[in-house]
């Protein structure tokens, strides 16, 4: 089969285009024919050979990165119903990654797709949707509340928008560059701004008109986190779901005290949370197949993974950056 494979740690370019044996499925497990494999930008600080508290531990190399695979059942190992062969599935637990045209994944992990959504949705609802959702769960968004999401035209922000405007809640929702701003527009932000030109934050305060923020979602941390808490009302949340930047914020203690904030690492949080996920991933993809939450999709060609992992870090990317084979 042909797969993405990392070889050595460093820029995008490492990870190389090339044929591998194909995976033979283990007792309990399936293999599937990629339909559909989800990027991260986790996965290109891991490619760099970034190594923090944060975020999980490096591979061993060669690596094939990629858990979030969406497909259908060609082949079953031992112990597993054949009935499974042919049937669409996504998994959160691709094994190797999904950066290739076969992956094995274990039963546990499994999910029949939903009628209607397709294997592009899927695989972005299997983590990304689940993250939006424990994320939204932490935040407590509710429909008196003015929210701000930076990061917005990301795959996370675009259904954090999806969601508090069902909810009733007004949405400014920052990003960066003319296109993203439009696009995020278009998604029904009350507000869009670009957070790239020096005035930002005077813009989104002359929109409020006085008004201030009550719940701020901040994806992309660093010096834009730090103006976006400024909108920040007392008595407001801020919750950290991402760090684009690789910047970094930390609110004064004294000051959250004052002002009665309640700020969370929600990155933090749930990492101490694993056993919540086999819920949140039948959650989103009901969410996906109800029309609740509509994820948008990048797609990138599998031998373009090097092409994808460089728009991501560059931040040129809009929605969830998924690998087609």
């Amino acid at each position: 089969m042909h797969a993405v494979v990392l070889h050595a740690f460093g820029p995008a370019e490492n990870l190389s285009y090339e044929t591998v044996p194909d995976p033979e499925p283990g007792p309990g497990q399936v293999r599937i024919a990629v339909k559909a494999a989800g990027v991260h930008l986790v996965e290109t600080m891991m490619r760099s050979g970034l190594a923090s508290d944060s975020l999980p531990p490096l591979p061993e190399l060669p690596a094939i990165f990629g858990g979030e695979v969406s497909g259908q059942v060609d082949a079953v190992g031992p112990g597993v119903d054949p009935a499974w062969i042919g049937r669409d599935v996504v998994t959160s637990g691709g094994q190797p990654g999904g950066y290739a045209e076969l992956a094995v994944a274990g039963m546990d992990g499994l999910h029949r797709l939903p009628a209607g959504v397709s294997h592009e949705a899927a695989v972005a609802m299997i983590v990304t949707g689940v993250t939006t959702l424990q994320f939204l769960d932490v935040a407590e968004l509710t429909s008196s509340d003015v929210v701000l999401v930076t990061s917005a035209a990301g795959g996370i922000g675009r259904l954090i928008i999806q969601y508090a405007r069902r909810l009733g809640a007004q949405v400014i929702g920052a990003a960066g560059g003319p296109g993203k701003v439009t696009a995020v527009r278009e998604l029904g932000a009350d507000f869009a701004v670009d957070y790239d030109a020096p005035a930002w934050q005077e813009e989104a305060g002359a929109w409020l008109g006085g008004r201030k923020v009550t719940a701020l979602l901040d994806g992309v941390g660093g010096g834009k986190a730090r103006a976006a808490f400024e909108l920040l009302a007392d008595g407001g949340r801020y919750v950290t779901i991402g760090n684009a930047s690789q910047g970094d914020f930390t609110p004064d203690p004294e000051t959250v005290r004052e002002r009665g904030l309640t700020v969370t690492n929600a990155l933090l949080l749930l990492l101490g949370r694993p056993d919540d996920r086999p819920a949140y991933e039948v959650r989103a993809l009901a969410a996906a197949a109800d029309g609740t939450l509509v994820p948008d999709v990048q797609v990138f060609p599998l031998s373009q993974a090097a092409a994808a992992h460089a728009a991501l870090e560059s931040r040129q990317t809009t929605g969830k950056v998924v690998l087609v084979p």
